[in-house]
């Protein structure tokens, strides 16, 4: 969805678990939580508050948790 990323709430070497908050974009004044579809190690953000994105967009990349 094309949009602004509000704020991220992850860090790179961070554990998150399945439906944890990783970041929130707004799109026409509506605000949309992306969550963790499973459990990972945050690998790298590639956005900040502000950030103009296109649908496709890479924004964060992960690694399976062991």
């Amino acid at each position: 969805m094309p949009g602004m990323v509000v704020n991220v709430a992850v860090s790179p070497g961070e554990l998150v678990v399945k439906g944890q908050k990783l970041l929130m974009l707004e799109a026409m004044k509506i605000q949309t939580i992306i969550a963790a579809e499973h459990d990972a190690i945050i690998s790298e953000v590639r956005v900040y508050p502000g950030t103009q994105v296109e649908t496709g967009d890479l924004l964060i990349t992960t690694e399976p948790a062991d």
